[in-house]
């Protein structure tokens, strides 16, 4: 992409985002099961019929009934003690799971529409520094969001999403998916929203992401809102968090492999109206009350995505970036970036907190020394003429 325009490059990435979802979806469909409910099926059916119409494996239908995932697969459910309602509740969960085509459309199409702002319409050609408060206006942002929870969220509801795109690769691994190809073609779709704009499907589309954002965006606690969690802090928690995940997800502690600690608080449940437990639902509740002070709770302290993702940034095509030469170090896209991401990259970190493209520093910079464009290209002398 070195040389060509940033018109180009934008036109370049749409075809990118359309190719990769193209692929995501045909992964997906290539493993789908026929279309199945709840009622067709009975305890008198064993594990090695139920789970293929199901599309997944015995283990991760033993893992859904709370059986060892080693149980008999060829015998029926009701010798292995499971009763009608606790087989109807788990198929009724796991057909949640099923994921919808186009929602990987409509996510890639959203990224393009956040990644066109960012780097062509937020900041009209000719528009000097003098202009600069007029930039990046708040609402095209926010109607994104709004589609991003409405459409990805409740309409299509909760899958396929980022989170589950990274954990659904590892429980492959444990054999609780027939086929990885699918799961590693899906959390590739979405590691490659995350590069080609920085964390664009995180900060605009992710649905969960964008109900936080909307909620954060309310104008009260606006004193919390100004202290800021150490990313030290956050980042360590979610490391840690998702080790354990790997550690009992594995059976290296515990001795049994298939636990999925992200079960117990995933808040995509919302988007299909199921809770499925009290620890989801607290999670959930959780992260919209301590959201209202705190940007993005789950997204700094849980996410598996967000933890790949901020790893990610470092490879992203388009990106903020600061022109050193014009920098004063004046603080001023500091106060405005709700996390320490801003502060990390006037300092020069290696690893800098999470930018989630949220924009709000690109316009409180008094010596235009913050950009959004190609990683590739240096910033152009934007002044007013004298």
């Amino acid at each position: 992409m070195k040389g060509l325009p940033n018109r180009q490059r934008v036109w370049l990435a749409a075809a990118v985002l359309a190719a990769g979802a193209i692929v995501a979806v045909g992964a997906v469909r290539s493993e789908d099961a026929p279309p199945v409910a709840a009622s067709d099926f009975t305890v008198e059916m064993s594990m090695k019929e139920i789970a293929p119409r199901l599309g997944v494996t015995g283990k991760s239908l033993a893992r859904e009934l709370g059986l060892p995932l080693d149980a008999p697969k060829g015998k029926p459910v009701k010798a292995l003690g499971v009763t009608e309602d606790e087989l109807g509740h788990v198929v009724e969960h796991l057909l949640g799971h099923r994921e919808s085509g186009l929602k990987y459309y409509v996510f890639a199409a959203l990224v393009l529409l956040g990644l066109v702002y960012l780097v062509r319409l937020g900041r009209p050609d000719g528009s000097g520094p003098g202009d600069r408060r007029k930039w990046y206006p708040r609402w095209p942002y926010i109607a994104v969001l709004v589609l991003a929870v409405a459409v990805c969220g409740f309409a299509l509801g909760k899958s396929p999403n980022p989170m589950e795109g990274a954990v659904k690769v590892f429980k492959s691994l444990v054999g609780l998916y027939p086929s990885i190809t699918a799961k590693v073609a899906a959390f590739a779709f979405f590691a490659a929203l995350a590069v080609v704009g920085n964390k664009i499907i995180c900060g605009w589309v992710c649905p969960f992401g964008a109900l936080q954002e909307l909620i954060y965006h309310l104008p009260i606690l606006r004193r919390l809102k100004r202290r800021k969690v150490p990313f030290a802090v956050s980042n360590t928690v979610r490391v840690g968090l998702f080790g354990v995940m790997l550690l009992l997800l594995f059976g290296v502690v515990g001795g049994r492999k298939g636990l999925v600690v992200y079960h117990f608080m995933n808040p995509f449940n919302l988007f299909n109206l199921d809770a499925e437990s009290i620890s989801v639902a607290v999670a959930i509740g959780a992260a919209l009350v301590i959201g209202l002070g705190v940007y993005r709770p789950f997204c700094q302290f849980v996410c598996p995505f967000g933890l790949l993702s901020w790893l990610l940034e470092r490879v992203s095509l388009f990106r903020v970036k600061i022109d050193r030469d014009r920098c004063t170090t004046c603080g001023a896209c500091i106060r405005a970036c709700p996390l320490e991401a801003a502060k990390g990259r006037v300092a020069g970190k290696a690893l800098p907190a999470d930018c989630f493209s949220c924009a709000r520093c690109l316009n409180v910079c008094p010596e235009d020394a913050i950009h959004y464009g190609f990683v590739g290209r240096k910033p152009e002398s934007r002044s007013e003429p004298t």
